[in-house]
C-alpha cells in the first residue's frame, strides 16, 4: 500500500504523550491503527443509525408519503423536457 504524507496540527498535551509512550519506529503506524479503529467504529454506529431508522415506523411513514409524490423536479446537470 502506497504511503502518503499528511500535516496536521495536534493539541501540544497530546503530542507530549505521544512522543513519551511511541517510540518514533511506531508513531505512523501507531497513528494509522488508531485511525482505522475509529473509522470502523464511525461507520458502524453509522449502520446501526440507518437499521433504526429503518426499523422506525414513523420513518417508514414518512418515506412512504415521500414516495407517493409524483413532481419531477430537473436537476441542471439534466437535459431539459421538450415543451
Amino acid at each position: 500500500m502506497a504511503a502518503v504524507e499528511m500535516t496536521f496540527s495536534l493539541p501540544a498535551s497530546l503530542v507530549q504523550r505521544f512522543v513519551r509512550r511511541v517510540p518514533a519506529q511506531e508513531r505512523s503506524r501507531f497513528v494509522a491503527a488508531a485511525l482505522e479503529e475509529t473509522l470502523k467504529k464511525q461507520q458502524a454506529e453509522l449502520i446501526r443509525a440507518c437499521q433504526l431508522a429503518n426499523e422506525d415506523p414513523e420513518v417508514a411513514a414518512i418515506e412512504r408519503e415521500m414516495d407517493s409524490l409524483q413532481d419531477h423536479i430537473e436537476e441542471p446537470w439534466e437535459e431539459p423536457s421538450p415543451r
